[in-house]
């Protein structure tokens, strides 16, 4: 059984819901599809490994204080690929 991050939602409105995510070094964000596009915002350097469905599995790496943005329909599961502590923001753009 995977040990998931903690998600705290920070803000919620018609607009937009953001979330900050926190993760311990192997914790993951469990499988999950994005319904709307969105925006992750690193605040610590991120080091994560992304599984996705098809059985690939990619490595990304964010600085801290850098962004980027994807699409809705996303579909990954997110894994703190280090040996800190990982936390990023998520602002989902609901319009």
């Amino acid at each position: 059984m995977p040990i998931l991050c903690l998600a705290t939602l920070l803000l919620e409105d018609k607009n937009v819901r953001v979330t900050r995510f926190d993760f311990d070094p192997g914790q993951e964000t469990g499988w999950h599809v994005h319904k709307y596009d969105y925006v992750i915002t690193a605040i610590t350097d991120c080091f994560m490994l992304l599984q996705h469905p098809d059985g690939t599995q990619t490595f990304s790496e964010i600085s801290s204080g850098n962004a980027y943005s994807r699409h809705a329909g996303v579909n990954h599961n997110v894994i703190n690929h280090s040996e800190q502590k990982m936390s990023f923001i998520e602002v989902e753009l609901k319009n």
